[in-house]
């Protein structure tokens, strides 16, 4: 008799350790995602227990929403919510997802960095990628003291952001972003690229001004070097650069088309035509073929250059004034036909 009590309570714990089992299994190790791919939640500074909940139950399970809560219960996550931007991977179960969140451990963002030509822009478009405001990094990029911590001023700053992708925490904060672009940037400026500046006696910032402005005057990397050489000639020969991108960035309208002779008096260091030498920054923040473009220029005796007329993004190059005037007069021309004011 007392074997088979025996027997029946071993059989009852047994199925009860099932169902637990099962329970366990369907509340915290069951695939929590309904989603057919991997998604992720973004957990602001601002965030709190509720609004946690509220950004996980439209991909949740109800029964994985429900053993998440249960494990919040039961923990100090409340207390200490951690920002960042978290996978939600298929398969995860709610046990695994809270484990993620509540460590802090959170997957990276793929940024890359733009060549855009103001600091307003380039807070827009980091901002929209990452959890830092645009504002915020506006304010640091036009601080003179935060500038000067990394060795540049506010009309050289853009010089430190090199466009390329970079694996970030979504929550990085403005000084750690700023840094590691520093650190990105030292590493861009290897030996070879810093002799090759040196040898042009150029400083790096003097290099990516140059660049930007070569980038400004055509799309077309195979073009890059000419134009770029065109323009260490004039720099050398101490003559006006008189780029016209200049001239947009000095009158802050990169809409403009066409330049006139009115537009050519702005006053502005930016102003090309009016200043010998380069701009005191950079127009825009270039792109790496820009800047390799300024290294390795190509020598020639080029000082003058005007877009070709057949408006396929490239230049008619001219050693003497004359000549470019004649270039000057077929694009003049080729403008007027398209009636392009």
């Amino acid at each position: 008799m007392k074997k088979a009590t025996s027997k029946k309570i071993l059989i009852v714990t047994a199925i009860c350790a099932v169902i637990a089992c099962l329970l366990c299994y369907y509340y915290l190790f069951s695939s929590m995602s309904t989603k057919e791919n991997n998604t992720y939640v973004y957990i602001d500074d601002d965030d709190n227990i509720d609004s946690v909940y509220a950004k996980l139950e439209p991909i949740a399970t109800s029964n994985s929403m429900s053993g998440f809560k249960i494990l919040v219960k039961y923990s100090s996550y409340t207390k200490n919510i951690r920002t960042g931007r978290y996978e939600i991977e298929k398969g995860n179960g709610a046990f695994t997802v809270f484990r993620k969140l509540k460590n802090g451990l959170q997957s990276s963002v793929n940024l890359t960095i733009p060549s855009v030509r103001t600091v307003d822009k380039l807070a827009e478009i980091i901002s929209k990628k990452m959890m830092m405001d645009s504002l915020s990094i506006h304010k640091a990029l036009t601080d003179s003291a935060t500038c000067a911590k990394y060795g540049y001023t506010t009309q050289t700053i853009l010089c430190m952001f090199i466009p390329n992708t970079y694996e970030l925490y979504w929550n990085i904060s403005v000084d750690k972003f700023l840094e590691k672009m520093n650190k990105e940037n030292k590493k861009f400026w290897n030996f070879e690229r810093t002799q090759k500046a040196k040898a042009m006696n150029l400083t790096k910032e003097e290099v990516i001004t140059m660049a930007s402005i070569v980038d400004e005057e055509t799309a077309n990397d195979q073009e890059k070097p000419m134009i770029a050489g065109m323009y260490y000639n004039r720099l050398k020969a101490g003559m006006p650069l008189q780029a016209d991108p200049t001239i947009k960035f000095a009158l802050q309208d990169f809409n403009i088309r066409r330049i006139y002779n009115n537009m050519l008096t702005v006053k502005s260091p930016y102003n090309t035509y009016k200043n010998i030498g380069l701009p005191p920054g950079p127009i825009r923040i270039p792109t790496v073929a820009g800047i390799d473009a300024v290294l390795n220029h190509v020598h020639h005796n080029y000082l003058y250059m005007c877009a070709k007329e057949d408006f396929s993004g490239t230049h008619n190059f001219a050693e003497t004034y004359d000549e470019h005037l004649k270039n000057a007069a077929k694009y003049s021309e080729a403008l007027n036909k398209r009636g392009i004011q």
